[in-house]
């Protein structure tokens, strides 16, 4: 089984009844957390498995409550809060042992047209012309000794992920907050729209609250800042295609008591806006004695 296929499964979920299901996890930064996104994705391909297949997730709005166990099981409860004649809604809460975790609404719309405008997509090399993340990363770690990333930067990733501003993370300053970077499947999906929303999901939480240490000379992993997202939005505008170049735009408006908020916008190669996305995350500095 390919890495790819590994986190599509995980994406998949065990049903355990009409409306409850469980997820496993991966340690993907090994600080022994779930990672935000994985929580995101798994909840809503929960509530996907319970609305009419002629339907898809517009918009979603989630809460982090605590902080998950990757060595525990998460089990997700649907609630079907109500099927219209072209709108459905479904409420998902996620638990551990008994602990509620995780909170996400949800909403479904049937396909239809209508009046259309979006954003322009921001001019940005081809990703092609851009250095993979991963390079970067090894170039960071040798500058600064973060040693602790070397058996993360070693493993194989079921995502291609390639920097628009790979000075941004390589060098600390007053940067302006606003980032992109070119992202794809490290191979190929199954022809599902739901799954590929699910993956955007997954994908949405990797930059956000990053982008909003920028003007502040920090990076996540500074032993004196504590990080982690507090609360979720997206909205899925056209359909999406994880097996090809997506464009990630994240730019944070506002920093304050102790929290950062943060934009994203997704772009297919065409130019077109396939997602949105807003979280606001926790950056305390705290005191080391």
């Amino acid at each position: 089984m390919s890495i790819l296929d590994r986190l599509i499964s995980q994406l998949a979920l065990e049903q355990v009844d009409e409306m409850r299901y469980v997820g496993r996890s991966t340690d993907i930064f090994l600080s022994g957390r779930v990672f935000g996104g994985q929580v995101l994705g798994q909840a809503l391909m929960a509530a996907n498995y319970t609305t009419p297949d002629d339907r898809f997730a517009h918009s979603m709005h989630a809460y982090f409550v605590r902080a998950a166990d990757a060595s525990l099981p998460i089990e997700y409860v649907v609630e079907n809060i109500r099927d219209g004649g072209s709108f459905s809604v479904r409420r998902v809460s996620a638990s551990q042992q008994g602990k509620f975790i995780f909170t996400l609404s949800c909403s479904y719309q049937t396909i239809e047209s209508g009046l259309e405008h979006q954003v322009m997509m921001p001019a940005a090399p081809a990703p092609e012309d851009c250095v993979l993340e991963q390079d970067i990363q090894q170039e960071l770690v040798e500058k600064i000794g973060v040693t602790k990333w070397n058996a993360r930067l070693k493993r194989e990733r079921p995502l291609e992920v390639r920097l628009v501003h790979p000075e941004l993370q390589l060098e600390l300053g007053h940067h302006e907050p606003k980032t992109m970077y070119w992202i794809r499947t490290n191979g190929v999906m199954p022809d599902d729209q739901r799954l590929h929303q699910g993956m955007l999901a997954y994908v949405s939480d990797f930059y956000l609250m990053s982008t909003a240490l920028l003007p502040h000379a920090r990076r996540h992993f500074d032993p004196d800042m504590q990080m982690a997202s507090l609360d979720h939005a997206q909205w899925f505008h056209r359909p999406i295609n994880m097996n090809e170049w997506v464009l990630y735009v994240a730019e944070s408006t506002s920093a304050q008591a102790a929290r950062g908020l943060v934009h994203g916008t997704f772009f297919n190669q065409a130019g077109e806006l396939i997602s949105s996305a807003a979280q606001e995350g926790l950056m305390r500095q705290r005191i080391i004695k």
